[in-house]
């Protein structure tokens, strides 16, 4: 007779929560005062996205919030994290809130604690006001002092209703993605622009948190969201190891080194020294940056694989992006991306659950006294209706079954892990690649708007009511 299964079951206060971001689901792109952002302008470029798709409509979650909210009620989820549009609230990055962009996020969060659902909010999730970057955008050191009035105006708006706080997501992407390679908005290859677009993101950073603890109530708790890389090197050859140091930088040093220890690595100024002698860091940033927070929160997709330029030890080369004129890696030119081994998402990402392990047990001793959330973690797969209406997806299924036990693992282990924010909620617009990859747990029929909760979102919904983790193979 068979060992029963133990239950895989987590605390009793664990969140179960979903994550979206407002350019990618909201829509209503010039109602009620709101003006560009560079997502706007970056996806009405033709070339830019995928079928030059773009935010205008998304899945229109502006007029069907309260649809959503329900939705999400009815799987079971107990928390939301969602951005906030900056030029929704504050349209030239400037000056007073416009009050009717603020309602439609007290609606929004008085919808979520009706239901009993737990708000998250991210300041900033990419969507930068066009009026900034004409004037520089994060290279300039005033789109950090403009970031931290923006946070005390959301602060002082929904501080009485919204508990927690996440300044900026994912800061690497916007630096490096944004100003480095030019994938991503404002599209920019200027390595030395994403350079000081990481400082002064951290020091928004830095400066947000200050000007949220000025408004919030004590018990808020204010938090950043990273997506710090899991970086292994194909050998333990001295080269490689040194590839590997130089990326752990570039991917994870760069922003927890001051936001968490108040300093860059000095190995970092080392291998971009032939860019940029980073004396944009003044007397009293690192100061500023270092601020004490209450949670950290970690984003995590796929493992990066490395090795020294002309290393032999993997036997190939990388199909994935390397170091390029337009390297989202700047100063890295001495180092070679390898592709993992094993499944692969439609992204193109290996599923590597032990990854998530890691990267938790590496911040629960990086950051012993902070409180951890897994903020995204999710996979794009080809999903599409049966005949008869239902989308199933086994591989999402058996993709937040490993990963959510890689949780469970890092809790047992010690780690301080209080919730889970699977990405994303529903499918919306996935950047550069417009509406072809579908990272939702509820499946969007882009031509009526329909909403369908996948065989994901039930099994999730399963694990959120119960706390525990039903067996891959239901429902």
């Amino acid at each position: 007779m068979p060992e029963p299964v133990t239950p895989v079951s987590f605390p009793s206060a664990f969140l179960w929560g979903a994550a979206t971001s407002a350019y990618q689901i909201e829509g209503a792109a010039r109602e009620d005062g709101r003006t560009p952002s560079i997502w706007d302008t970056f996806s009405h470029t033709p070339g830019r996205t995928a079928g030059g798709d773009t935010g205008d409509v998304a899945v229109d979650h502006y007029h069907r919030y309260r649809e959503d909210v329900a939705l999400m009620a009815r799987l079971g989820l107990n928390a939301y994290r969602f951005s906030i549009s900056w030029p929704r609230v504050q349209p030239t990055g400037r000056g007073p809130a416009v009050q009717v962009g603020l309602d439609f996020y007290r609606r929004l969060v008085d919808e979520l604690l009706a239901a009993g659902i737990k708000p998250a909010v991210t300041l900033y999730h990419w969507d930068l006001p066009q009026e900034l970057e004409d004037a520089g955008g994060w290279p300039e050191r005033d789109t950090a002092h403009r970031f931290a009035e923006y946070a005390q105006i959301v602060g002082e708006a929904l501080g009485d209703r919204v508990e927690q706080w996440i300044t900026l997501n994912e800061p690497w992407c916007s630096a490096f993605l944004g100003y480095a390679s030019g994938v991503h908005a404002p599209g920019r290859t200027e390595p030395v622009a994403s350079l000081r677009a990481a400082h002064h993101l951290n020091l928004a950073h830095g400066l947000a948190t200050s000007a949220l603890r000025s408004v919030l109530p004590g018990h808020a708790s204010i938090a950043l969201s990273l997506n710090s890389s899991v970086v292994r090197t194909v050998s333990q050859d001295p080269a490689d190891l040194a590839a590997g140091r130089q990326i752990d930088d570039l991917a994870n040093g760069v922003f927890h080194g001051p936001t968490l220890h108040g300093a860059y690595p000095g190995t970092l100024f080392e291998s971009t020294a032939s860019l940029t002698d980073w004396s944009y860091v003044r007397d009293g940033d690192l100061r500023a940056i270092h601020q004490p927070l209450d949670a950290l929160g970690l984003n995590y997709y796929t493992p990066t694989l490395v090795s020294a330029s002309g290393s032999d030890a993997a036997g190939h080369r990388a199909d994935g992006h390397g170091a390029s004129d337009h390297s989202p890696w700047p100063g890295a030119d001495g180092v070679t991306f390898h592709q993992t081994p094993g499944e692969r998402t439609e992204m193109g990402w290996t599923v590597d659950p032990t990854g998530l392990h890691e990267l938790i047990m590496r911040y629960s001793r990086e950051a012993p006294d902070l409180a951890l959330y897994v903020t995204e973690n999710g996979a794009a797969y080809d999903d599409k209706p049966d005949p008869d209406g239902r989308v199933h997806d086994p591989e999402r299924v058996a993709y937040l079954h490993g990963h959510l036990s890689a949780v469970h693992r890092a809790v047992a282990d010690g780690a301080d892990v209080r919730g889970y924010y699977l990405w994303s909620l529903m499918d919306n617009f996935e950047w550069g690649y417009g509406y072809e990859k579908r990272f939702g747990a509820v499946y969007v029929d882009y031509a009526t708007l329909e909403r369908t909760p996948k065989s994901s979102a039930l099994w999730y919904g399963q694990a959120a009511r119960s706390g525990s983790l039903p067996p891959a193979g239901t429902p």
